[in-house]
């Protein structure tokens, strides 16, 4: 029997005009177990989504570098140093790549300039409002949890590459054809599931989760239960367990259903 769900937000949990749909709200408020969502955002990225549908839980932030239980206490962190998190911006900015960084600390999102389009569109997708700031508005003993670069769609997956190259002990990944997630080393949404499990003290088998892109690999396939949604890439389809109807389609509820969870 399953003891857990958990799912992506963009692409799975939300409709692609960021909403839960009503299937889906009320599957997830019917659950007698567990329910996480697991995501690249902040923690003020997903509060309004789960206020806006009457859900309280415990969440799995910045593709695994932070969770939080359902009163918003920190359970677990794997943020980078100061240092690190420099030496990234500036490699970025010394390569002149087209793309807006964006640094998250905890409850900090910080950006160099508030007007930037980018920042503007992230801003109303996640209903949460950017700081100005830089690096060094931070105090220097704090975790960075994620720097985020929102980039030109053309250029992308040359960002990502170089990114990879310089620094292999990162935690890289593509969240859309236009975000760049960089974590510290070891973060990964799977990895959270780990420390999730002893939390709970249950079993990964137990557990189903739904996603839709490359960053939701690793946990698709550590997971007992790994479903794609039916808009995910072939590639993700291909290692997932199973596969349902889109983020428009009520895929989460589709696939509850179909395993006689609700």
């Amino acid at each position: 029997m399953y003891q857990c769900i958990l799912s992506d937000i963009d692409g799975t949990l939300l409709t692609d005009d960021h909403h839960m749909s009503p299937k889906t709200r009320d599957a997830i408020k019917s659950l007698d177990i567990p329910f996480l969502p697991v995501s690249a955002r902040s923690p003020e990225g997903i509060y309004p989504i789960l206020k806006e549908n009457d859900i309280v839980c415990p969440m799995i932030c910045f593709s695994g570098g932070l969770i939080l239980d359902e009163k918003g206490q920190v359970l677990y962190e794997n943020g980078m140093n100061y240092k690190q998190t420099e030496e990234v911006i500036t490699f970025i900015k010394e390569k002149k790549f087209d793309c807006t960084i964006n640094i998250y600390a905890l409850h900090d999102w910080l950006v160099e300039d508030k007007e930037d389009p980018r920042v503007l569109r992230e801003e109303r997708i996640v209903k949460a409002e950017a700081q100005k700031g830089t690096l060094s508005s931070l105090d220097p003993s704090r975790k960075i949890h994620k720097l985020l670069c929102m980039c030109n769609p053309l250029y992308t997956k040359e960002i990502e590459r170089s990114l990879k190259e310089r620094f292999p002990h990162c935690s890289i990944a593509c969240s859309s054809d236009i975000l760049i997630e960089i974590m510290n080393e070891g973060v990964t949404k799977a990895d959270a599931i780990n420390h999730l499990c002893d939390y709970y003290s249950i079993n990964k088998q137990d557990i189903v989760a739904f996603g839709d892109n490359y960053n939701d690999k690793e946990m698709l396939e550590s997971v007992g239960m790994g479903i794609a949604m039916g808009n995910a890439p072939d590639d993700i389809k291909n290692i997932a367990n199973d596969v349902t109807s889109t983020n428009n389609q009520d895929g989460i509820f589709n696939a509850l259903q179909k395993l006689n969870i609700i």
